[in-house]
């Protein structure tokens, strides 16, 4: 089973469990928090793998592109995360330069669980 830190929904930070230690977060919620931290990285990012990641800086802010095409930006990213077979996002706002949602992932078990973004 694994287990990342848990990151608080509102601040993408970190959260501390009833006896004050950092909090973990399990399966099958584990999984879909990191597909949504994929999607929050932006392409270049990630030093040892700078192809990961999205290309807001080239493709996506300053540019307002169709919302179709984020969206597909967003599942691609989910969807290389470990252990997702399939990857699904619903925008919810692409205000000003804040872009927010869910994306949905399908894991290897087979379980469908959801993270915000």
């Amino acid at each position: 089973m694994a287990s990342t830190l848990l990151l608080d929904q509102v601040g993408w930070d970190l959260c501390l469990d009833v006896a004050g230690n950092i909090a973990l977060a399990t399966e099958p919620y584990a999984t879909a928090q990191d597909a949504a931290a994929s999607v929050r990285t932006f392409q270049g990012e990630v030093y040892y793998d700078v192809g990961r990641g999205i290309p807001y800086f080239d493709q996506i802010l300053g540019h307002l592109p169709p919302l179709s095409l984020v969206k597909a930006y967003v599942e691609a990213a989910a969807a290389l995360t470990p252990n997702v077979v399939a990857a699904r996002a619903f925008i919810t706002g692409f205000k000003g330069r804040k872009l927010t949602g869910q994306v949905q992932i399908t894991d290897t078990a087979g379980r469908l669980t959801a993270a915000g973004f």
